[in-house]
């Protein structure tokens, strides 16, 4: 058996003599190999975002919701508040309407809602404070409606004028106080530059007194621990159901609820399937590169067996084995593959690291994509050149020396 480091030698004196060719060749292999890289790490990457934004927006979340008008009133939120496991609850109500300040008005969300509510959905404060559930004419103002919209910004214990319709046409308005601004939004792929953040919290009290209703268009609700979020969604959920008379049977029975019940779990499930179904597109075109660089290879390859005949003829004639030239141009084969791979897994770790940060996403880079990276590329490259290496090895000895 011809010794590894012999066949080495050999390997990397075929390679060094076609430079320009083995780094064509390689190319592809770098190509397809960064791509595998920067992909997995993006859809690592993107997991993990999803999971932050969903986390970003409260913990232990459930929340009860509807299509329909007139469906939560003050006697489902007692219910869910009085539910074992819930450590609050806050109804949440939202109309469109207009803020001024100064000579300048602007178009806004106005939310009614609880002093709850803030450690519900995890919300920061820039300055002041939130709601709390003794407030009448007090009101929280987002970030970028507070500090960019108006020609001055908006501080807290300024005053503002509230104003909407209600469904008749009347026009409401009112006079606040400003008690808090949010936090700055964090600014991220999907929040953009946080232009979302305009909205105007106001105490739900003051929100149905100004609209003349008494329901909430949904509840809000946070659950003592994260272990048994679950049982108590579903508790939630019993209770719900018989309070509308829905049969026992019926429960699981999302059409026959006029409402419906989401929680922090099913969200975070939702996400990860969104996450694994991108990281499985991602995947697969990166594997499409790197087939396309192991075509490369074999055709390399080929055309190298055709090339060498004689040479291939020469040493068989003195004794090397149809293994052993196997060996040889399967080894040579690996070399390039391998070689490859080292520089595509470089350029694809830091080629994920920019686009990240481009990308404005959590950077995540596991390590194991380095042995992974290495690994593919040399079962690229051993896959790749087994058929090439097994037409040499199979030569006639006699006509291979007679090849021109």
């Amino acid at each position: 058996m011809i010794q590894f480091v012999q066949a080495a030698r050999i390997a990397s004196g075929s390679i060094s003599s076609s430079k320009l060719r083995s780094a064509l060749t390689t190319l592809g292999i770098v190509i397809g190999v960064a791509a595998v890289i920067i992909n997995a790490s993006l859809g690592a990457s993107f997991n993990q975002f999803f999971t932050d934004e969903v986390t970003s927006v409260g913990s232990n979340f459930i929340i009860a919701y509807s299509d329909q008008p007139n469906i939560f009133y003050g006697s489902e939120l007692e219910l869910i508040e009085n539910t074992p496991g819930i450590s609050g609850v806050s109804p949440r109500k939202t109309v469109s309407g207009e803020i001024s300040y100064l000579s300048d008005t602007k178009s806004v969300s106005i939310v009614g809602v609880n002093g709850d509510f803030q450690e519900i959905q995890g919300i920061e404060m820039e300055e002041g404070s939130f709601l709390s559930d003794k407030d009448i004419y007090s009101a929280v103002l987002g970030y970028d409606l507070a500090k960019g919209e108006f020609g001055r910004n908006i501080s807290h214990r300024s005053t503002v004028d509230i104003s909407f319709r209600q469904e008749d046409g009347k026009l409401i308005e009112k006079k606040f106080k400003v008690k808090g601004i949010l936090e700055d939004p964090k600014d991220t792929i999907l929040s953009g530059d946080g232009s979302t953040n305009m909205v105007v919290y106001i105490p739900i009290s003051v929100m149905n007194e100004m609209t003349g209703e008494e329901d909430y268009g949904s509840l809000f609700a946070m659950a003592e621990s994260s272990e048994n979020i679950g049982n108590v969604s579903d508790e939630v959920d019993k209770r719900l159901a018989r309070n509308f008379g829905i049969a026992q049977r019926d429960i699981d029975n999302e059409d026959a609820k006029p409402y419906a019940i989401i929680d922090q779990v099913d969200v975070l499930e939702e996400t990860g399937k969104l996450g694994k179904a991108l990281s499985s597109f991602l995947l697969v075109l990166a594997l499409v590169s790197l087939f396309v660089g192991s075509i490369g290879i074999m055709n390399i390859m080929l055309v190298t067996v055709t090339e060498r005949t004689r040479e291939i003829g020469i040493m068989k004639s003195v004794g090397y084995s149809s293994s052993n030239i196997q060996s040889l141009f399967l080894l040579e084969s690996v070399m390039v593959s391998a070689f490859g791979g080292l520089v595509g897994t470089a350029i694809g770790g830091f080629g994920a690291y920019i686009l990240e940060e481009a990308l404005k996403l959590p950077p995540v880079f596991p390590f194991k994509l380095i042995e992974i990276g290495i690994l593919v590329s040399v079962l690229v490259g051993v896959s790749a050149g087994l058929y090439p290496a097994r037409k040499a090895a199979n030569m006639n000895p006699v006509d291979a020396l007679r090849y021109e």
